[in-house]
């Protein structure tokens, strides 16, 4: 497995071949590494979004690539900020009036506006972690918080003192004039009003390990360890860089330039940037990018309530250096993409090294379910509206007749794929359709299909029921014959498109495809 995983060419692969070069250059420095550590980042400054899903599983996706190549014990830590201060007040929460009079104090420190935790910072903590066990993560959960005030970040803390100087001739020249009259790489935690400051500091006392700062018009001093300073930011980035010993993070296209700064600040203080990985950012609806304070764009419910997680799995696999519109129509062909994946891990014609390419392998941490899908989530959508079927024992008569030996039980993944199959449709596909009337041409030939297809009886080979549509559409003059396709996706379905008609028809049953035929032709819909 080893030596083919370092031939492997998926970008997970490519990711942990990176973390290869970095032991091999630790160890002919004379520091061989005991352990690899991943990290992943969140703010919770807001609620955790699927982008945030989606790092994580990227980055485990790369950890498990790297465990196929290497016998060196590995780490992720999934890292909250919650020692930020809170900045601005997120649109998708309640009592948003009662946190405005918390601005600027850490999120572990203002109250939790659902009022089922300690704080704002806890209930977002609760959160991500809620939704990282529920997808079966193996991951580290960090605070910030903890982080600072326990002392685990006191060297790396007083190491960024000792190169102040140094940090702030990388920071300053990327800074406006404005910010940089105020800014400093150390943000004090008032002692007074409890807000994170963004002050300029008065003085700094490497050798005491304290800074100096004003403070509501008093001169005040504080140790930079213990908790009584935050980081800015991308100097935070770097400091646990260096306190924790961070070998992988990645961060997305929007972070470039943040990367950049970071890594050159640990280098300032002595230590060695994380190997890396930008990808691009998911898009909403209407093009924008999504965020955790505005809440557009899918929740990770939202999807599961429509998807399984194994396809949104895939959908952030899948070609994470583009940006890709994240909304609920892309649900349907992640799901059929995946069922599609997973059949070809399992086919007999599949090399050792093609099975580690096909993302189904990285989704599943090596071991991919033996599950077979017989029909497709597309085909159940288009017999949800055929039959006009509202329950699952409806769907699974047709199934059971298309293939005798499926069932809930033998085809436990099929059955969650019929629940969510009548979910999508009532609240997506049935509001959007639009049924049209068929011209001459077109009547004359759904009426010659409905004829052919009652003389097929219980055909229920879907490529010879495709040979008879096209025979039709041939016969009837469409040319192209997508048009011929057209009509019937419209005029039956009221969509623009479809399933491979064969194949529904093969599902659905030739004479229930007639008689449903005969129903839109004498202008029923349902």
């Amino acid at each position: 497995m080893a030596e083919q995983a370092l031939a492997a060419k998926a970008w997970p692969f490519e990711e942990a071949r990176k973390l290869i070069a970095r032991l091999e250059r630790r160890k002919s420095a004379g520091k061989p590494a005991s352990e690899v550590l991943l990290e992943t980042g969140y703010g919770p400054s807001g609620l955790p979004h699927i982008g945030t899903f989606g790092e994580v599983a990227r980055t485990s996706w790369v950890r498990r690539a790297f465990e196929a190549m290497s016998d060196v014990p590995t780490r992720l830590i999934a890292f909250s900020d919650d020692m930020d201060g809170l900045r601005k007040v997120p649109d998708n929460v309640p009592n948003q009036e009662m946190l405005r009079g918390y601005l600027d104090r850490p999120l572990t420190q203002v109250p939790d506006p659902f009022g089922t935790h300690d704080s704002f910072g806890a209930h977002n903590n609760a959160r991500l972690k809620s939704f990282l066990d529920g997808a079966g993560f193996r991951y580290e959960f960090a605070s910030s918080t903890d982080y600072y005030k326990s002392g685990r970040f006191d060297e790396a803390l007083l190491t960024l003192l000792n190169h102040y100087d140094a940090v702030m001739k990388i920071v300053l020249p990327t800074l406006g004039e404005e910010r940089r009259a105020t800014y400093s790489p150390f943000l004090p935690i008032s002692p007074r009003s409890g807000k994170v400051l963004q002050v300029p500091l008065l003085e700094i006392n490497p050798a005491a390990g304290t800074i100096v700062f004003e403070d509501e018009g008093i001169k005040t001093e504080l140790p930079v360890t213990g908790g009584h300073v935050k980081c800015q930011w991308k100097a935070d980035w770097a400091m646990r860089w260096l306190a924790l010993g961070v070998d992988y993070e990645m961060a997305g296209k929007d972070l470039i330039s943040s990367v950049e700064l970071s890594s050159k600040i640990v280098k300032a203080m002595g230590g060695t940037p994380p190997e890396g990985f930008n990808y691009e950012l998911f898009l909403d609806e209407d093009g924008q990018k999504i965020s955790k304070s505005k809440g557009n764009g899918l929740s990770v419910e939202e999807w599961l309530t429509y998807g399984t997680q194994e396809s949104l799995s895939l959908f952030m696999f899948q070609k994470p250096r583009t940006a890709k519109r994240l909304f609920f129509d892309v649900i349907p062909k992640a799901v059929d993409e995946y069922i599609a994946f997973l059949d070809a891990y399992h086919s007999n014609q599949t090399s050792e090294e093609q099975r580690l390419e096909n993302p189904v392998w990285h989704i599943h941490g090596g071991c991919p379910p033996d599950e077979r899908y017989p029909v497709s989530f597309a085909l159940l959508l288009n017999l949800v509206s055929a039959s006009n079927a509202h329950n699952r024992d409806v769907l699974w008569g047709f199934i059971r007749r298309y293939a005798p030996g499926a069932s809930p039980q033998a085809n436990p993944g099929l059955e969650k794929l019929v629940g969510y199959a009548l979910r999508y449709y009532e609240d997506f596909v049935k509001p959007a359709k639009t049924y049209r009337a068929p011209d001459d041409k077109e009547r004359a030939a759904l009426e010659d299909l409905a004829g052919r297809l009652d003389a097929m009886g219980d055909v229920r080979d879907g490529a010879e029921i495709q040979n008879v549509v096209y025979e039709v559409g041939k016969t009837h003059g469409f040319e192209p014959l997508r048009a011929w396709f057209g009509a019937l996706y419209e005029v039956l379905f009221g969509q623009v498109q479809g399933p491979r008609f064969g194949s529904f028809t093969a599902l659905f049953g030739c004479a229930e495809t007639a008689a449903m035929i005969r129903a839109r032709l004498a202008g029923e819909a349902s």
